[in-house]
């Protein structure tokens, strides 16, 4: 039988009433009387220890526990939340040659947001390439080539001024949300180790700093291995590079069982195009109609899976502002081979 919280108006009633049940001729219930005062200060005073109470009751369970007891709990079962990652890339130094620039040495864009040396050079008779990373961490370190960095401190002999390297200052990722590490430990839970099931893999796969969805494939490439894929969705391409393909399987090693041999790999991108007739035909609907369809494919889209129709049809549907629509294009079901992601390819409007 579920508990319902008294309110606050429901508690000063009981008071009262058990008020003038105790004192004969008594009325609580008048205006500013002792009595009235009393009634109304104790509810106030239970009020706020049944908002206690039931603060504490979403607390003790992982699926309602808020960010700091919801890390508690992950700890217990030996998960952390996924700090957040700098941004890294190389600017270009100049200044008297010789003129030597230490490793950590703080640089700032015009925004305030900080950067770090992390190598030690000497300036060069041109312009001297360093390697820099993001101190706080975040995608707001992401910058583009020919940005203008500037030192927190100058340096004698230094120029002021150091201009972002192609192809840019990237790779930053935020702090691992409530609701990622909140899955990763229900995901935990239901489905504790069993020494190298599917399941841990793509646990294990999750852990890594970035990764946001992994799929595995028993007996990928025979007896004995394992294929595993990821995507990293907080990136402009969520596809994995191969320098993140070797930090997992470097991860993965560790972990694995010792007879298995472990298949890392990129999932091949199956774009998937779509002709739409849209009522209202408006340049807000077709946003909110493709915001949708990400939201669809990040949702449903694993390798080797069905693209069904009619869950194009309910993406679409469930856009705010779209009055109806004819799905023209696909005409069927679309079925991807395991190494391949479906993603959302061209959208054309009929």
């Amino acid at each position: 039988m579920p508990f319902n919280r008294p309110t606050l108006s429901g508690l000063i009633e009981r008071i009262r009433a058990d008020l003038d049940s105790r004192l004969p001729g008594a009325d609580a219930r008048l205006p500013a009387s002792v009595l009235d005062v009393l009634a109304r200060s104790y509810a106030g005073t239970a009020s706020n220890l049944y908002g206690y109470v039931d603060w504490l009751a979403r607390q003790i369970l992982p699926d309602t526990a808020e960010a700091e007891l919801l890390g508690r709990h992950a700890a217990i079962w030996g998960l952390t939340r996924k700090a957040a990652i700098g941004a890294t890339g190389s600017v270009a130094l100049t200044g008297v040659e010789g003129t030597p620039v230490p490793a950590g040495t703080a640089l700032i864009r015009d925004d305030e947001v900080e950067y770090r040396t992390t190598a030690a050079v000497a300036i060069g008779a041109g312009a001297t390439s360093v390697a820099v990373e993001e101190v706080a961490g975040g995608p707001a370190g992401d910058t583009a080539t020919g940005t203008v960095l500037r030192f927190v401190a100058p340096i004698a002999g230094v120029n002021a001024a150091a201009t972002v390297e192609a192809p840019g200052i990237a790779g930053g990722a935020a702090e691992e949300d409530d609701e990622a590490l909140r899955a990763r430990l229900l995901t935990r839970i239901r489905t504790p180790p069993k020494g190298g099931a599917v399941g841990d893999y793509e646990q294990w796969t999750l852990e890594f700093p970035e990764v946001t969805r992994a799929w595995v494939f028993p007996l990928w490439m025979g007896a004995g291995t394992v294929g595993v894929t990821f995507v990293l969705d907080n990136r402009p391409d969520i596809l994995p590079l191969p320098a993140d393909i070797e930090a997992v399987d470097a991860w993965l090693a560790p972990l694995r069982p010792v007879t298995a041999d472990v298949v890392v790999f990129a999932p091949e991108a199956f774009p998937i195009d779509l002709r739409i007739k849209l009522v209202p035909d408006t340049a807000d609907v077709r946003a909110a109609v493709v915001a949708e369809l990400d939201d669809f494919f990040a949702r449903d889209a694993q390798p080797g899976g069905t693209i069904y129709l009619s869950r194009l049809r309910e993406a679409i549907s469930i856009a705010a502002g779209e009055t109806w629509h004819d799905l023209q294009l696909p005409e069927l079901n679309v079925e991807v081979a395991p190494g391949s992601l479906p993603m959302l390819g061209e959208v054309e409007w009929v």
